[in-house]
This record gives C-alpha cells, structure tokens and sequence, in this order.
C-alpha cells in the first residue's frame, strides 16, 4: 500500500455558520421538542380516556360505568348520536348491533395509541389509527352545535398524522432506539 493510500485526504476547514443557519437550527430544536411534548399530551388523552372507561375514575366514567363493572364505553356515545338524528346512524346502528366487539376494539385502540405516542414508537400505525378513531367521533358527533362542519377531532385527526410525518417519537421518546430495532418494516416506526 502506497503512503498516499494510507493518509486521509485533506479536510476541508468548515466555514462557520452565519446568523440565519444558527436561527433555523435553533428553531428547529424548539419545534421539534414541542412535537414530542404534543405527541406525549395526544398520549396522555388517549391514556387517560382508556383508564377512565375501564376503571370509571369518576371524571367522564362514573364508576357505575365502569367497563369492568359491565359498562360499555361505546354505547353512550354511539346511542346518543343516533337519537340526536346523526346522518350517520345506520352505521352507528351496525357498531351497537356488535357490542362488545366495538368495545373491544375501541378500548384497545386507546390504549394502543396512548402507550404508543407515549413512548415514542410505533407513530405510524398509531397515527393512522388515532386518526381514524378522531374521524369516526367526528362523523358520530355529527352536526356539530358550535361549528356547521369542524370540531377539533378533525384538527386532531390532522395532527396526529402531521406528527408521524416529522417522527414526533424521535423527540422525547423513544423513536430512534425502535427505528432501528423495526428497520426491516418501516411501517411499524
């Protein structure tokens, strides 16, 4: 082997970074860290409306209510969008004529996303998931009472998938760490 062959080549010295470079990094590190905390607080709703609908902690759950104590946490919400003339109620109809089958499903999506997006991991599939579950309550609160069109669920709904694009998980979370453990099936980061 030649000596030249041995030598790295040459650097090039680095040019410092000007004022605007230096902003747009600082920017980004803000933005970034607010992602992760909004992708741990969407967590947390997801957490927190699992654990209250199983356990009926009182706050939107009466214990009475309690998934474990037989209550349905689907029922209340489907029912009453069907008497309150959603256009949708056909299918709300079909969801209520499976129970407890819906309310399996939902319960495990709420916990799914909320220990997902409160982890870091999995953003993608939680994200599309969250998303359907927004635009489904969406559909089911239909005609909104505020707002002819709009209700946060759809904000949410965008959102969530906003975060699986950037990779929320990568910040606060432990989004790197499972990117590589799934890199052969990227669909699962």
């Amino acid at each position: 082997m030649s000596a030249s062959a041995a030598t790295p080549a040459a650097a090039t010295p680095a040019r410092p970074a000007t004022a605007a470079e230096l902003t747009a990094t600082r920017k980004a590190g803000w933005g970034y860290t607010l992602l992760g905390v909004t992708r741990l607080m969407v967590g947390f709703t997801f957490l927190w409306a699992f654990l209250d609908k199983t356990f009926g902690l009182g706050f939107a759950t009466p214990p009475e209510g309690a998934w474990l104590n037989g209550g349905s946490p689907t029922a209340g919400f489907l029912g009453g969008s069907i008497e309150g003339g959603n256009p949708f109620a056909d299918v709300w109809s079909v969801f209520l004529s499976i129970n407890p089958l819906t309310d399996v499903l939902f319960m495990l999506g709420l916990l799914g996303v909320g220990l997902a997006f409160m982890l870091g991991i999995g953003t993608r599939v939680a994200a599309v998931s969250a998303a359907a579950m927004h635009t489904l309550m969406y559909l089911a609160a239909f005609p909104m009472s505020t707002n002819p069109l709009y209700d946060t669920h759809l904000l949410l709904a965008v959102a969530v998938l906003a975060m699986a694009g950037l990779a929320a998980g990568d910040h606060i979370g432990l989004g790197r760490q499972w990117s590589r453990l799934v890199r052969g099936n990227r669909f699962l980061i």
